[in-house]
């Protein structure tokens, strides 16, 4: 498995991480024998990343990676939570050291631990990013011994670029992809000369780019695929990376025709991710042991060819750029 330096946060990790969300929430159903399956078939392969939330399934996805650290002791996984999302209405004066202390302090203990490896607020009303009160907070948590480091999860190239500024924000989380090309402009780069690692979200489009959904691809009702196909939930950029979906199926089948012989369409979806300097480590999601194995195994593949790097591009240029790249 590659592995790649953090400079801020003076760690290393798996290229290839494993994102958790599907084994709390709107996936569909992921019962636990399976996701505690997913958990071993990552870690067994080499990964040394998960990402969670306290939001994601209201604590169950931390309380399953906390059973997964208590029952599986070595190789111990660096472990991400984001915190913020939960709260209700979601408004920057719910942002305070006290809130920060009580939702550490619950994910503290679904996850079975003293200290959060590293927190990230979770895609924050964006007035909480500019505010310096926010990171002295953070500050105060670390200094608490609540928390190793913190980072940010963003919307929003502007709202990456803010938090990079700070100098003790060691992570951004932001959505990179064949489909969402823009933070290869400014926010890699930038990331990249500050030492602040790059986590890379919804590299696989919410499946679009796994090659396997046609024009009649249905999903559950508890799927956010079907619930937030239109922003009604949250950020409609977090579902199909914003793209409508008939446009993504269409495009999909475009970069499915360029997959190298013996790779999956999303193994080749991940490894473009990998391929972007600055690029820390990308999370895709799994809903059992196969595909966790799979997506693992992108950390060992060759890097892409600038042919197929420019065929890539094109098809960005042509089919996704005019519905994405103006908004996030």
């Amino acid at each position: 498995m590659q592995t790649t330096t953090w400079g801020r946060a003076e760690r290393a990790t798996s290229a290839v991480g494993l994102g958790c969300w599907q084994l709390g929430a709107d996936w569909g159903e992921v019962d636990e024998d399976d996701a505690l399956g997913v958990l071993a078939a990552a870690v067994d392969s080499g990964v040394t990343f998960l990402d969670t939330a306290d939001v994601y399934g209201d604590g169950r996805s931390e309380k399953l990676i906390g059973r997964f650290l208590a029952e599986h002791t070595a190789p111990r996984p660096t472990v991400a939570t984001k915190m913020g999302r939960r709260t209700d209405p979601h408004v920057p004066e719910a942002y305070t050291l006290d809130a920060f202390r009580a939702w550490t302090d619950r994910s503290r203990q679904n996850l079975g631990v003293d200290t959060l490896d590293l927190v990230q607020l979770h895609c924050p009303p964006t007035a909480v990013l500019g505010r310096e009160q926010t990171y002295d907070d953070l500050d105060t948590l670390v200094q608490e011994g609540r928390i190793t480091g913190y980072g940010v999860s963003v919307e929003t190239v502007d709202e990456a670029l803010t938090a990079l500024a700070r100098p003790g924000v060691v992570s951004v989380q932001i959505i990179v992809n064949i489909f969402r090309r823009k933070p290869l402009e400014r926010v890699l780069p930038a990331a990249a000369e500050a030492g602040v690692a790059i986590i890379a979200r919804v590299p696989l489009a919410s499946g679009l780019l796994s090659g396997r959904y046609d024009e009649h691809t249905t999903f559950a009702p508890t799927d956010h695929r079907h619930f937030n196909r239109n922003g009604d939930a949250f950020d409609v950029g977090e579902t199909f990376a914003g793209v409508p979906f008939e446009v993504g199926v269409q495009a999909a089948r475009e970069v499915a025709a360029l997959t190298p012989e013996g790779w999956t369409t999303a193994q080749f979806a991940l490894r473009w991710v990998l391929d972007q300097p600055g690029v820390s480590t990308v999370i895709p999601g799994a809903r059992n042991a196969e595909q966790a194995r799979a997506n693992a195994a992108v950390g060992d593949l060759p890097a892409l060819s600038p042919e197929q790097l420019a065929a890539l591009e094109r098809i960005y240029d042509q089919r996704i750029r005019e519905h994405v790249h103006g908004r996030w």
